[in-house]
């Protein structure tokens, strides 16, 4: 039998990470579902009237999607985005000069506490470093007036604004919305060290106001001036839930809108759980969330796998910059 020295296919080597991918949307299982993932939001860029909505949940910031997300932003392959007060305060972080580091899972952690060392599965913090960012958040916040109500998009606004006078490390998610006009809403703004921060001004006597009834109202204008809508959620939670329940929201108001028209989800979670981060799409329609014409995939895989591939494969294919989704221009900056 003859030996063949070229196992891979022809023409493999050279392939883009896009061609890979439209490759992977005709094989099958969580393959096909990446492949298809990508096409999907591909198409979502290719329509101007499409603003599309970006959900993520998990500890993606201390995990390394931090420069990813932030290229997003700037490349404006999405339009608004959606996520945890953590992801927001990591980032933070790291554009004051903070780090994360490669841990272990294995670790003792009881030996990691009396090293002042926080683990989050196989990455490592430093405890102190992050008390800093608290200090700073809570002394900057005291430039904002005590009386007026602010959404959280306008506190991350605020925050991105401050982190540019600082001459921060320029990959900040934070930073990257702030100089791109994209707004950033944190619905549980509270559940973070961000809400921790706010809470130490507060105790300093200095009361900051963050309205969650403002955040919806803001995004919900948004979404109602939108021609199309379309959304890319990594994880589910909060964020998932916030940017699906503004169809309710608009059909209470008179105002629906038939449904996001296109969605694509990064998950590990499951359905059969009864839980919202796992839920179907065709779940969704049934409240009127998802068009039922919608374009819509989810991928049931690690969104540290699937994110590198897909925003390169992006990259690839839409190098130019997208414009600004005329509904954004009107959101005061505080």
């Amino acid at each position: 039998m003859e030996l063949r020295a070229e196992v891979v296919p022809p023409g493999v080597r050279s392939r883009k990470v896009c061609e890979l991918l439209e490759c992977m949307a005709a094989t099958a299982f969580q393959g096909r579902k990446l492949g298809e993932a990508f096409l999907v939001w591909k198409e979502m860029l290719s329509s101007e009237r499409c603003t599309v909505l970006f959900g993520m949940s998990g500890a993606m910031v201390p995990a390394g999607m931090r420069r990813l997300v932030a290229h997003l932003i700037r490349r404006r392959f999405v339009d608004v985005l959606v996520t945890t007060g953590a992801n927001i305060f990591h980032d933070i972080h790291e554009a004051l000069g903070g780090r994360h580091y490669r841990g272990s899972p294995h670790a003792d952690d009881a030996e990691l506490l009396r090293h002042g060392i926080d683990r989050i599965y196989d990455v490592f913090a430093r405890e102190e470093e992050f008390r800093r960012v608290d200090r700073w958040i809570a002394d900057v916040s005291r430039e904002l007036g005590q009386e007026e109500e602010y959404s959280s998009r306008e506190i991350v606004a605020f925050l991105g604004r401050k982190l540019a006078e600082e001459g921060a490390e320029e990959e900040s998610i934070t930073l990257a919305a702030y100089r791109s006009g994209v707004p950033v809403f944190i619905p549980a703004l509270c559940d973070s060290s961000v809400g921790i921060a706010l809470t130490l001004a507060r105790r300093q006597g200095h009361r900051v106001l963050v309205s969650h009834t403002k955040d919806v109202d803001e995004f919900t204008k948004l979404v109602e001036h939108a021609e199309s809508t379309g959304v890319v959620y990594v994880g589910g939670g909060v964020p998932k839930n916030f940017i699906q329940q503004v169809e309710v929201t608009l059909s209470l108001l008179g105002s629906a809108k038939g449904g996001h028209s296109y969605a694509v989800q990064f998950t590990t979670d499951a359905p059969h759980w009864g839980g919202l981060s796992g839920c179907s799409f065709e779940e969704a329609i049934s409240w009127g969330k998802l068009a039922p014409r919608s374009r819509r995939v989810q991928c049931f895989v690690d969104a540290t796998i699937a994110l590198p591939l897909v925003v390169h494969a992006l990259e690839e294919v839409r190098p130019q910059l997208r414009q600004k989704p005329p509904e954004l221009c009107s959101l005061p900056q505080p």
